[in-house]
């Protein structure tokens, strides 16, 4: 860069010979340079005061932007955290079809101790004796004086308890977080949500896995850090469940039963709104797995899922439904009932002599084995086998619960004529009670499948048709005539229009074969409201007897449908259904005057 000359020699010269002062110019030129000095300096000076206040904008803009995002979250309170650890400690709760809470979390500690680090080991055992009974003082002493240098004392312990073991004073007492599996509603639902224990554990928290049921189908989906937390929604109604298990467990008592269980199902999508099973457990306190005796005694055996029994006369809907569906009988259809049906050394007899003939719907109202044989004859083995197989009687239920493929149907190992017979009216195959309520549904909704489940179903899918929608009002006719002039007159619920089916199997001995005189397996397959089908409901009784009388009763008609007759009147308000009440008809009042 180049600078001009304060005294430039030709102006020098020409200001001398005109006489002026030649200082003035170099006077001049050193005022311009100072003024371009002091531009250039403004201008730098100026870029810096921009590049700053960018800087500022920029600052405040980001805190505004927190401020913000800060303003608009929700308010949480802050966590520890412990960096790099392994365990996963929390788990999703599980919540029932209207959001109410099965199963939660609650935060609690636990305790364990350092021996090397107590000062007065004594004192500490006999504190820790005096706050858990369960615990042995001397044992406790023997730990704390040995060589361990690491004891767990209790896996959790409650907030009064951690306050006691405060107190004693020890520096070798140590508390750790943890987090424990709560199922706030006790021994409701018991078998579906199964129950959690702890797996992997530490200091600082512990992994709670599911040991059954729902807990441990759903253990992966429970654990999952991805789903943020949300909840596992089942399709169950706890109000329903409450109500159906307090029947279920008076029905029980009064029909002096050994075990009994009942399944509700909205025919439509499968769903299971109330699933029970008795005896029952509370899984805050989960007992253990029985090693010895019937294992099918034990409270954790869930009657509704794993439990496969013969049902009975139960069965005698979907031989009917198919023989209409074929075009072999039409509901007026005479039925040859004259008994007993021979086949080879078999003999089949029905429960009263009905005469030489009934109507098909009779056979179902008088609940005829010796029609509804006649009738599965006509339909034949393999045609029986593949109807019973598109209702799902033929595999274990898709049901979500690590139980539910232990419930597997057993069939027959040589599916003859005269199995086909006996299973017409119930005999020769086993199934469990949701095989059946599954059945009912598909024979109730207008004849398509539905596959059972536990979870809420907010879109209908539409199974496969597996009788027309005739066929499926026929049936509910036939069914809804049992309550009104059958077998099941105790059904009769005012307002609710139930039909239904009864079932009394004999059970099969153990060992030796053959089948016990005094012991039966009572079934009562409803479905609700009979003009337009909702729900089905399925009870059954395991070894009832009925003793008001002067002879023992145990047949359904006795045991289970009083008790779910009963359990409709007490559910159908909470499902949203409204009674249909008849009114009297009107009587024509005309004024008078005196």
């Amino acid at each position: 860069m180049s600078r001009a000359p304060l005294r430039p020699l030709a102006r020098i010269l020409k200001a001398r010979a005109r006489g002026e002062n030649p200082d003035k110019i170099e006077a001049e030129n050193r005022a311009r340079r100072h003024e371009a000095m002091a531009d250039k300096q403004r201008q730098r000076a100026e870029g810096r005061l921009l590049v700053l206040g960018l800087a500022f904008f920029c600052a405040f803009g980001l805190i505004g932007m927190r401020m913000g995002a800060l303003a608009s979250s929700v308010p949480e309170e802050p966590r520890a955290s412990a960096v790099g650890n392994p365990i996963i400690g929390q788990r999703s709760d599980i919540v029932d079809r209207n959001g109410r809470i099965l199963a939660t979390n609650l935060q609690t500690h636990s305790l364990y101790a350092h021996p090397r680090d107590m000062i007065d080991p004594a004192h500490a055992a006999k504190g820790l004796a005096e706050i858990f009974p369960e615990l042995d003082e001397a044992e406790l002493l023997k730990d704390f004086e040995g060589d361990r240098r690491f004891l767990w004392i209790r896996r959790q312990i409650s907030p009064e308890q951690m306050q006691a073991v405060h107190d004693i004073g020890s520096p070798g007492l140590l508390f750790g977080p943890r987090e424990m599996r709560l199922y706030p509603n006790g021994p409701i639902a018991a078998h579906i949500l199964g129950g959690a224990s702890y797996g992997r554990e530490g200091v600082a928290s512990a992994e709670v896995i599911g040991v059954a049921g729902v807990e441990r189908k759903f253990d992966g989906f429970l654990r999952d850090p991805a789903n943020e937390g949300a909840p596992l929604q089942l399709s169950l109604d706890l109000s329903v469940q409450a109500a159906a298990e307090q029947v279920l467990t008076g029905g029980m008592s009064i029909m002096n039963a050994k075990g009994a269980s009942s399944v509700l199902m909205d025919i439509h999508t499968g769903e299971i709104v109330s699933l029970v099973s008795l005896p029952d457990f509370d899984p805050n306190n989960r007992p253990r797995v029985a090693t010895t005796g019937d294992q099918s005694d034990s409270p954790l055996f869930n009657r509704a899922v794993q439990g496969v029994y013969e049902l009975g006369s139960v069965f005698k809907i979907f031989t009917t439904a198919q023989a209409m569906e074929l075009g072999l009988v039409n509901p007026n259809t005479m039925i040859d009932t004259q008994g007993p049906l021979t086949w080879g050394r078999f003999r089949i007899r029905d429960f009263h002599d009905y005469g030489p003939e009934l109507s098909t719907t009779d056979v179902i109202v008088e609940s005829s084995n010796i029609g509804t044989a006649r009738i599965a004859m006509q339909i034949g083995a393999e045609r029986q086998r593949a109807f019973l197989g598109a209702l799902g009687f033929l595999e274990a239920t898709p049901l979500e619960m690590v139980e539910a493929p232990t419930g597997k149907p057993l069939l027959p190992g040589n599916w003859s004529e005269i199995s086909t017979m006996t299973i017409s009216y119930g005999h020769g195959l086993s199934s469990s009670p949701v095989h059946l309520a599954a059945g009912y549904a598909a024979i109730a909704n207008g004849g398509t499948r539905v596959e059972p489940t536990l979870l809420r179903k907010p879109i209908v899918e539409v199974g496969p048709r597996v009788i027309s929608e005739a066929v499926s009002r026929r049936s509910v006719d036939m069914l809804r005539q049992v309550v009104t002039r059958g077998t099941a007159s105790f059904g009769e619920v005012p307002g609710y229009a139930v039909g239904g089916k009864t079932g009394t199997a004999d059970k099969p001995r153990a060992a030796g074969g053959g089948y016990y005189d005094d012991k039966v397996i009572s079934t009562f397959a409803s479905v609700f409201p009979a003009n337009d089908p909702k729900y089905v409901l399925i009870v059954t009784l395991d070894e009832p007897s009925e003793n008001s009388g002067a002879e023992p009763r145990r047949t359904a008609g006795w045991t289970a449908v009083p008790v779910a007759a009963e359990m409709i009147r007490r559910v159908a308000p909470l499902l949203g259904l409204r009674p249909q009440v008849d009114r009297p008809q009107q009587v024509g009042v005309t004024l008078t005057s005196n």
